[in-house]
């Protein structure tokens, strides 16, 4: 594999000259677009402004936003600049919030109104309340010393914020020499991207990110597609996470290609954008395609465009694929497996692999990759055919965890392999299969919930004395958060109450959609909770209610 040694505002740069009237975003909905050359200059107005507002290389930009029109500004100035943005999930609320912004050391935060029932403007002023008297540019938080600036992404304006128009009209007249300097001083080791996962232990944490990481994942992950300038994405998935940024995003600058942005998911949207745009290829989640497939209106639309594309976040149903084949054309469609740790892809199944290796596995190694199952307990490799924990090692690894350096070296070795935490197998081929996992983390829809996350939040509960979080299988998402509860003698709590308890603290992907209230927990000899009874008891008590998963 011949990698990528620039970094991403090079890249950028690169593709500009090479195509400057080739569209590079589109927004069928509003019929917005913007070609290479209109967004580079976009990018370079915005970088401007950043360095004028007093913005320094190395400082942290947060962006807490759907796929707004200028997400992908907002990142490739801080690529331009050296600084480090730091992507917020679009789900959180006030609680991770405030833990993001703390831990991350953020200087800057980028923020729309909201979404869906979160006013992300309300919930950063109940935890800034120094913005409603600051004046901008001189905020003094008591609670977050580092943060100085906060940008609203749109027109209206907000005290103590500037808004997004205010700090591209300052780059228009701002320093161009400045911003040469600074972006021929980077290297494409720098951290560009920071993200928070629940990894494999404890609290979210920080995943550093490199040019170089992110570029040639984007790069080999694009190939397996057979991407080319002549392909439209259509990107439905979120930019906050590495499938719309890594996978969509960079899969997309490295080729030259189009993406045709889906501000939050919804199926009539993504079906309407491919028939108007004649989009080559789209992503999500299986989820995300099932609801495509089953809308009501699915047959009026010409998909006939449509190549390949990437289904990935969780086990894909072989119906569900076959449709996805012979009823929207996808016959090159791809599956990915990795994490965030990793870039995020370490395998991926080629446009022109066979769809029981689409459904049954996730692919071979990317190119530039070594991946290897190896056994948990004595790190040596497994032969094929064993079962083992996934590990990576090459140009994908994460520089670390961001002030975490115990957690780093926890997940990776003194080898440089970086674990997974997952169980897995090759077979002779060289295809692998996820089978289970190590750690307890759940896996909802593609969003990664660390148990010990939740249960932390809802010891805080008056009334709960202890409480294991785990996930119940599930064919909608794959899994769901279930709680196991003990109360203290004579609290009376319902479910419900355990639910309204977690509302607008902890995002909603987090909340516990089945809650059971138990007596003690599973032990072993040891006295240690065997989390994997409490997954079978909940399969067992919701099979017994009837509830549909």
């Amino acid at each position: 594999m011949e990698y990528i040694e620039k970094t991403l505002s090079q890249v950028l740069r690169d593709k500009t000259q090479a195509a400057p009237d080739r569209d590079f975003l589109v927004y069928a909905d509003r019929n917005l677009r913007f070609t290479y050359r209109e967004f580079d200059k976009r990018v370079d107005n915005l970088a401007k402004g950043f360095l004028a507002l007093g913005l320094k290389k190395g400082d942290h930009v947060g962006i807490w936003a759907t796929n707004v029109p200028d997400w992908n500004t907002v990142l490739f100035a801080c690529a331009r600049l050296g600084l480090v943005l730091v992507t917020v999930n679009t789900g959180y609320k006030t609680h991770e919030l405030q833990y993001v912004l703390e831990q991350s050391d953020m200087v800057c935060l980028c923020v729309i109104d909201g979404w869906r029932e979160s006013d992300y403007v309300s919930m950063v002023n109940e935890l800034v309340p120094e913005l409603k008297t600051a004046e901008r540019g001189r905020l003094h938080s008591e609670k977050f010393p580092f943060l100085k600036y906060v940008v609203y992404v749109g027109q209206q304006k907000h005290r103590g914020m500037y808004s997004f128009n205010e700090v591209l009209l300052l780059g228009q007249h701002g320093d161009e020499a400045a911003m040469r300097e600074i972006e021929a001083s980077l290297d494409r080791n720098d951290v560009v991207n920071m993200q928070y996962t629940s990894g494999t232990t404890g609290f979210p944490k920080g995943v550093m990110l490199t040019h170089r990481n992110i570029l040639n994942n984007g790069l080999g992950i694009g190939d397996n597609q057979r991407l080319s300038g002549k392909d439209i994405v259509c990107l439905p998935v979120p930019l906050f996470h590495c499938f719309g940024l890594v996978l969509g995003m960079m899969a997309v600058i490295t080729h030259g290609a189009t993406a045709a942005m889906v501000e939050w998911f919804d199926p009539l949207l993504v079906l309407a954008t491919i028939q108007k745009e004649k989009c080559t290829a789209v992503y999500g989640v299986p989820t995300m395609f099932i609801a495509e497939l089953n809308h009501p209106m699915f047959k009026m639309f010409d998909l006939s465009s449509l190549r390949t594309g990437i289904m990935a976040g969780s086990p894909c149903p072989i119906e569900t694929m076959r449709q996805v084949i012979d009823l929207m054309h996808m016959t090159e469609v791809t599956i990915c497996y990795g994490l965030t740790e990793s870039s995020p892809v370490m395998t991926q199944t080629r446009y022109d692999d066979s769809i029981e290796s689409k459904v049954e596995t996730v692919g071979r190694a990317l190119p530039g990759i070594e991946v290897t199952i190896r056994d948990p307990e004595t790190g040596e490799e497994c032969p094929d055919g064993v079962h083992g924990e996934f590990c990576c090692r090459g140009y994908n690894s994460m520089k670390g965890y961001y002030k975490m350096p115990e957690a780093t070296a926890l997940c990776i070795d003194e080898k440089g392999w970086l674990h997974s935490g997952d169980l897995g197998v090759k077979d002779n081929n060289g295809f692998f299969k996820v089978t289970g996992r190590i750690k307890d983390m759940i896996i909802r829809g593609g969003e990664n919930v660390y148990p010990k996350e939740v249960e932390d939040f809802l010891y805080t509960m008056p009334g709960i004395k202890d409480v294991q979080v785990v996930g119940i299988a599930s064919k909608k998402y794959g899994e769901e958060v279930g709680a196991f509860v003990i109360l203290h003698p004579g609290a009376a709590i319902s479910e419900e109450d355990v639910r309204d308890f977690c509302r607008g603290q902890i995002s909603r992907f987090k909340i516990p959609k089945y809650v059971f209230f138990v007596d003690n927990f599973p032990l072993t000899s040891s006295g240690k909770i065997q989390k994997y009874l409490l997954r079978e008891m909940g399969v067992k008590k919701v099979e017994e209610l009837g509830i549909a998963t």
